[in-house]
């Protein structure tokens, strides 16, 4: 006779990116399993390997979690995780009035939420008749990047996320384009040219939680911005 299986909850979520409502479950304890094998292997693309199956599973098949934005892919899973394990973590925070004095604090998790900073935007005029047009990176294009110099990651994942670059009335579609041609376009960029494309990235959609973190040793009580999905679990 075969075993029973455990129903689980499901909740819903709207990805960050397009506010399209999908379904999904908590981890189970297969799935747990292979995060923790992957965590403690301490190698990042097989990390990013359980994740994306993790959320594919967890939203029964229909995410694909490696052509999202890396910042639905995080969000999904903070809820995921929330879910299978608890809405509240305890991490320690730095107060930012001496840089020194670590504060344990509880953080809430369902209140965390993918803020963009104002002004952000996807299309960047470079100069007066030449822009180009960028697209969020996705997991996969995480993934693939295969430069250890945090310079040559730079222009690798800038060359990969430009959807288009616009010439006058010209259009030319990333997926035309050659690797060596983009090489040659982004040498071709001046200083401030890679600073406002630098800038998509510095400011495209993030986790992000403000906490108020008061210093036993002197009273002080300031504010730490956490970023990002590693934040929530250092």
């Amino acid at each position: 006779m075969a075993l029973p299986r455990l129903n689980t909850a499901k909740y819903t979520l709207n990805l960050p990116s397009s506010g399209e409502e999908i379904e999904f479950r908590p981890f189970l304890m297969s799935e747990q399993k292979n995060l923790m094998i992957a965590q403690e292997s301490e190698d990042d693309k097989q990390m990013q390997q359980a994740i994306a199956n993790c959320i594919i599973d967890c939203t029964f098949k229909k995410v694909d979690a490696w052509s999202l934005p890396a910042f639905d892919v995080e969000y999904i899973f903070l809820k995921i995780r929330s879910k299978a394990v608890g809405e509240t973590v305890e991490i320690g925070l730095t107060c930012p009035d001496d840089n020194e004095t670590v504060v344990q604090k509880k953080i809430d998790l369902s209140k965390i939420e993918c803020t963009m900073h104002a002004g952000h935007t996807n299309e960047i005029q470079l100069t007066d008749t030449i822009k180009v047009v960028m697209k969020y990176p996705t997991l996969k294009d995480i993934s693939m990047i295969q430069s250890e110099s945090q310079t040559e990651q730079l222009f690798e994942m800038i060359g990969n996320n430009i959807f288009q670059i616009v010439d006058g009335e010209t259009v030319h579609n990333r997926v035309d384009v050659t690797d060596e041609e983009m090489n040659e376009f982004l040498g071709s960029m001046t200083s401030d040219n890679l600073e406002q494309v630098t800038n998509f990235f510095e400011t495209m959609p993030k986790l992000t939680h403000e906490v108020s973190v008061k210093n036993p040793n002197t009273g002080k009580t300031g504010k730490v911005v956490l970023e990002g999905f590693q934040s929530f679990f250092d």
